[in-house]
């Protein structure tokens, strides 16, 4: 078996790695790249091969560095089945349909504001692509083997994480080989610990926190008290997330929060309508996660579900204390960037940035201080003040890592070190070689290697 490393290998973004076994081709994730620019100009290239050559996908889950992809190879002629966790199944719906409505939203408004470089913008790919690329879907529940294609089983694990989120094994022709997707953290609130493996031929694990430990300050003291600094000043908290798990994650926490009486009885507004709809996933996948049907009630009231444009537009005409919740997490489109415009250069205000910002992101270059990002063309001072919060992250850290990898009672045959910045997967990297003596590397993008057989262990 032949891997090929798409995305995600030098980089925490795109992951997209395939598998060739006679004749047949296997995608394990098919995501966006994001961030720096020389990063997303490849998400324009040609594939690595004709797209009928294709046989199945396979989705850890639906964050879209891990399923954006997808609606481009459909729209150049991928056919074939996509196989995710329910859970997944459902989050994905949500999140190509918003994307490629996204797209086309700021493709024509980069068109009638005229400072775009390209004439016409063009959308990556459409909602009628997404929606073609939905009808491919094929859930699959976690722990029971499957044959996708003869001699090709997948194994789904759940990795924590976000809702429906799963560690892949595939097993082809007396090979293992397991990718990790993204990791949970083992006493997350919302979601379950990732689930252990005992062995497999080879790993991909991912290293988005390879190189470093997240902060042991609570995260619900570092919101009461960013929220309460805010108030005194008259301010909004605006608050850049994810519209799946991040979204739902704060809310838990402000909804404990207001149960404590730790923060004033402020309104609180979820400016997603995609985070909405993934919100209510949470009561129909209740098995999936960790909270009391109360607990996940409460995390499901405690927030204004803004829709509609109108009422998003009349957001920024807030004059009281309030916190805003909008999409997108890194400040690279959706509602977020609107109320960045409005907020930002006002310092009562303040820009709270939870979890991983990729290089190259608005999220990113706030959090290093930048005076000013750039917005439909224009520079917006940021004079508010900016707070970042790692202890909401939903990722694993270093050592919560290296945890997970010492459940293996034999070591791989080979680890790879992916889905990280190159600094992140060299330390990742550095430690599983002294502290566990594995066989371990950081492979390049594009670069193949073969997978043998592990005959010689036990």
């Amino acid at each position: 078996m032949r891997m090929t490393f798409l995305g995600a290998a030098g980089t925490v973004t795109g992951s997209k790695y395939l598998l060739e076994h006679r004749d047949r081709h296997v995608l394990i994730d098919c995501g966006l790249f994001q961030g720096y620019k020389q990063l997303r100009l490849h998400n324009w290239d040609p594939f690595q091969l004709p797209v009928s050559s294709l046989d199945a996908i396979v989705l850890t889950h639906a964050h879209l560095d891990h399923s954006g992809y997808l609606p481009v190879l459909v729209r150049n002629g991928y056919r074939g089945p996509v196989y995710a966790t329910p859970a997944t199944c459902e989050l994905v719906a949500i999140l190509l349909l918003d994307s490629g409505r996204l797209q086309e939203e700021e493709a024509e408004f980069a068109n009638r504001h005229g400072f775009s470089k390209h004439a016409p913008a063009l959308p990556l790919y459409t909602e009628k692509d997404a929606e073609r690329a939905l009808k491919l879907l094929r859930p699959v529940e976690l722990h029971h083997r499957v044959d996708i294609l003869p001699d090709f089983a997948i194994l789904l694990r759940g990795a924590g994480h976000i809702l429906g989120a799963a560690t892949v094994e595939v097993t082809a022709d007396g090979v293992t080989l397991l990718f990790s997707g993204d990791l949970g953290r083992p006493d997350d609130p919302v979601m379950f610990a990732p689930e252990s493996v005992e062995q497999a031929d080879y790993l991909l694990v991912e290293s988005t926190y390879g190189d470093r430990k997240h902060p042991q300050e609570s995260p619900q003291a570092q919101l009461a008290d960013v929220i309460m600094r805010t108030t005194l000043r008259h301010g909004i908290t605006l608050v850049p997330s994810f519209a799946v798990g991040r979204a739902q994650l704060l809310m838990y926490h402000l909804y404990q929060l207001k149960q404590q009486h730790a923060i004033p009885d402020l309104p609180i507004y979820l400016n997603s309508p995609m985070a909405t709809d993934v919100t209510q996933l949470y009561q129909r996948f209740s098995s999936d996660h960790r909270l009391s049907a109360k607990d996940c009630a409460g995390m499901c009231s405690v927030a204004h579900f803004v829709r509609t444009t109108r009422e998003s537009i009349e957001l920024d005409q807030q004059r009281t204390p309030a916190v805003i919740i909008a999409a997108s997490g890194m400040a690279t489109g959706g509602r977020v960037i609107h109320h960045l415009k409005a907020l930002a250069p006002n310092p009562i205000n303040t820009l709270l940035i939870p979890g991983f910002q990729a290089g190259g992101t608005r999220g990113a270059h706030i959090i290093a201080g930048a005076p000013s990002v750039r917005i439909h063309g224009k520079d917006v001072p940021i004079r508010a003040e900016v707070v970042p919060m790692e202890t909401l992250s939903a990722h694993a850290d270093a050592d919560e890592i290296m945890q997970w990898l010492r459940g293996f009672k034999r070591p791989p045959k080979h680890t790879f070190v992916v889905h990280g910045e190159p600094n992140a997967s060299d330390v990742l990297r550095r430690r599983i070689s002294v502290e566990l003596g594995w066989s371990v590397s950081v492979p390049e993008y594009r670069e193949n290697v073969e997978l043998t057989r592990n005959d010689s262990l036990p």
